[in-house]
């Protein structure tokens, strides 16, 4: 059931996201508010970041086994995009799905956009399931310093534990 499940929150999540694009397209607005409009393209740029940095962050400390691809990492890697979130390419889905009815700024892509959301932000429990199933204890420490999805308090925390560490320095 277990296999059943994911493969219907992963359908769901797909035709959710692929509906709310094409929707997005067709039904955007352009007599809409220019700063929500504005807003939300700004929200898609960071998706973007935290869609794409993943790639390069695991090819570079993940230990990835040649003519593998990114998510063969054999190591938890904690830095780069990791060190602000744990599930950036999660976050990247979550913000699309808000960005996108900010830029359309109609209902339907907003139902959508929540649909998108919610399954995508629920998927972060199953993977954290099988990085605790592979990684043990080192992913339960991870969890508790780095945030799952929330990128301005995973920043916060970035930026705190380096003014720390910047206060330990001898002069």
């Amino acid at each position: 059931m277990k296999n059943g499940k994911m493969i219907l929150m992963a359908a769901i999540l797909t035709l959710a996201a692929v509906a709310q694009i094409v929707l997005a397209i067709l039904l955007y607005n352009p007599d809409g508010n220019v700063a929500v409009i504005n807003l939300g393209w700004v929200i898609l740029w960071l998706s973007a970041i935290f869609g794409w940095l993943p790639i390069f962050t695991f090819k570079k400390w993940g230990k990835v086994p040649q003519g593998k691809g990114y998510i063969h990492t054999t190591a938890l890697v904690d830095r780069g995009v990791y060190a602000i979130v744990r599930h950036p390419q999660y976050l990247a889905g979550i913000l699309i799905g808000l960005g996108l009815p900010l830029i359309s700024q109609h209902w339907l892509v907003a139902v959508l956009g929540v649909v998108v959301m919610v399954v995508a932000y629920l998927d972060t429990f199953d993977e954290e399931r099988s990085t605790i199933a592979r990684f043990g204890d080192e992913y339960l420490h991870y969890m508790q310093r780095v945030p799952r999805v929330n990128f301005l308090l995973g920043i916060v925390r970035l930026l705190w534990k380096r003014g720390k560490q910047d206060d330990e320095r001898p002069d």
